[in-house]
């Protein structure tokens, strides 16, 4: 037995053009000589790949291993460097694993290499370590007109423990607000990666309009309910209050003006997209609305969601009473409704999604594991944690980790 054999780390970096087979010829060697594959990763750029293998063997045959990488990297026309890894190093690097993760998604109608740097450097700033930076959006044609309605999204995975989580959160919240980015910062936990069910507000966040100042124009008191809607929207009014007032105002109103107004409601940008995707994985959708229930169960059958729970308008004689049937669903029901559904469902409200644009919808996104104020108000950008101004609801799919190349 030979007593001069000591362990070997060594850190091995291949690069050149991709082609099918690189990977399996390179770690074959390795299989060769039995060495043992610590790490390994790799990254493909416009079929440029990048690959790295960490691999512990022991002194008799590591010259022997790095002489065949290195005449089979040279066949292949690949670059190769070899790194001695001590023991030291190596343990603190496994150490280094059990930190916390995050994934901050940065997304608009384009990114910039400026939007880019920004987010790198509040990353750096409170010492985290980037392990991954992976783009979610299709490649962008050189010659492509500028679109209003495109999408470019880059995932950046970190390590560590923020130095202050509130102060990086604010930081993306003023680099959202000036640089027309949205940033989201989440803790990258198993529910993260296993979301179940998801609940929507309606009016402007499904559909870009309130159905009630659309009745409102209807009956000929617009102005007098747009004014009330937008006072509730900001949080200066009761919810509840100001929805007693707006509906006594339609009293008298045709029941047929609702089905027109149904079957021409503006249909926000992406919402399509966006149910064709979570159905197809299986999420539970809802739509959670402090509208009505009419419009509500119209969204429905066309998108196919799974509940709807708004307000009843009461309709007598095929004419609006001015009244409602049942309980007002404010913001304080809505969050109950989440909380009903995940239970019905059996989701643990860590894996729910809430999705909503008013202060009524505070209490839900303050309740779902994941709460995404959606081209909100003011009073709600700064109190949800995540936001989406930038781009359409089907934003959120790459808030989730979807690519287009999956979804497309």
């Amino acid at each position: 037995m030979n007593s001069d054999k000591t362990l070997e780390l060594i850190m091995v970096n291949i690069s050149g053009y991709d082609r099918p087979g690189v990977t399996s010829a390179l770690t074959s060697i390795l299989a060769k000589y039995n060495a043992d594959i610590l790490d390994i990763g790799q990254a493909d750029i416009h079929h440029y790949l990048s690959l790295g293998i960490l691999f512990k063997t022991d002194s008799t045959v590591s010259g022997d291993i790095m002489k065949e990488l290195l005449f089979k990297a040279s066949e292949m026309n690949f670059q190769i460097h070899f790194t001695p890894i001590s023991v030291e190093e190596y343990t603190d690097w496994v150490g280094r694993q059990g930190k916390q993760r995050w994934i901050i998604t940065t997304l608009g109608r384009e990114l910039t290499s400026r939007h880019i740097a920004l987010v790198s450097e509040v990353i750096s700033a409170q010492n985290l370590n980037i392990d991954s930076i992976r783009r979610l959006t299709g490649r962008m044609p050189l010659e492509e007109k500028e679109n209003p309605l495109s999408k470019a999204c880059v995932e950046f995975s970190v390590r560590g423990t923020p130095r202050d989580r509130a102060e990086m959160q604010s930081r993306f919240m003023e680099m959202s607000a000036n640089e027309g980015v949205d940033i989201s910062l989440q803790e990258d936990t198993m529910y993260r990666r296993s979301r179940r069910l998801i609940c929507f507000d309606m009016d402007s966040t499904l559909i870009e309009t309130e159905v009630i100042d659309e009745l409102a124009i209807r009956a000929g008191v617009g102005d007098k309910v747009k004014e009330i809607t937008e006072r509730a929207m900001r949080g200066e009014i009761d919810f509840c209050e100001s929805f007693a007032e707006r509906v006594t105002l339609l009293k008298g109103l045709d029941e047929s003006v609702m089905k027109d107004i149904a079957e021409n409601l503006p249909i926000t940008e992406g919402l399509d997209r966006l149910m064709q995707v979570l159905k197809r994985v299986g999420y539970k959708t809802a739509i959670l609305s402090g509208g009505f229930t009419y419009f509500g169960n119209y969204l429905k059958q066309r998108f196919g969601f799974d509940y709807v729970y708004a307000n009843e308008l009461e309709i007598v004689d095929g004419k609006l009473t001015g009244r409602h049937l049942g309980d007002i669903v404010d913001g304080k029901r809505k969050a109950e409704l989440l909380r009903l559904i995940a239970q019905v469902e059996n989701v643990n409200i860590a894996q729910t999604i809430a999705v909503g644009d008013g202060a009524n919808d505070l209490p839900m996104l303050a309740t779902a594991g994941l709460g995404i104020a959606f081209h909100a108000k003011p009073k709600v950008k700064q109190t949800a944690e995540q936001s989406l101004s930038t781009i359409g609801l089907d934003g959120i799919l790459y808030f989730l980790g979807f690519k287009d190349s999956f979804i497309s």
